[in-house]
């Protein structure tokens, strides 16, 4: 996916550094350890879902440029979570469909103090596709996430 940090795990544990107890890094033994994400995670609990969520504020406001999109997408997938009683320390898992791959690789230094500004240290399983368009023709980029909160 990309390299937005450490996913926690070179400390030797299976948990990133800000999850909680519940969420389990899954890492083959052998393979390379991932930088900002992870290959993939268990945890026990309610699971929260968030639909496709793209980069405007309550009023529907888009933002302008990849990066500011990125960034209120997150705050987006912090509030909905938030509404289910779930932080970014409870995400399993983030999809991103974008616009433009050569964008999203260009941005990954940018990209990378906002995720952590918003998420914090917490790097789920994700999955990043290009895709031809999105519903809302201005939007570069969707995240959808799920979080499992603990029992």
């Amino acid at each position: 996916m990309s390299a937005f940090g450490s996913t926690g795990t070179e400390t030797g544990d299976n948990a990133p550094e800000d999850a909680d107890a519940t969420l389990q890094v899954l890492q083959p033994e052998g393979w390379k350890k991932p930088r900002g994400y992870a290959n993939g995670m268990s945890g026990r609990g309610r699971i929260v879902m968030t639909g496709g969520l793209i980069g405007w504020d309550a009023e529907e406001v888009l933002a302008k440029g990849f990066v500011p999109q990125v960034e209120q997408t997150l705050r987006n997938i912090v509030a909905v979570l938030a509404a289910g009683g779930a932080g970014p320390e409870h995400l399993a898992r983030l999809t991103w469909y974008v616009r433009d791959i050569g964008t999203y690789r260009a941005a990954l230094k940018e990209l990378a103090p906002v995720y952590r500004a918003v998420l914090g240290r917490n790097y789920p399983a994700m999955a990043l596709v290009q895709v031809a368009a999105l519903v809302e023709p201005e939007a570069l980029v969707e995240i959808e996430a799920t979080a499992i909160v603990p029992d």
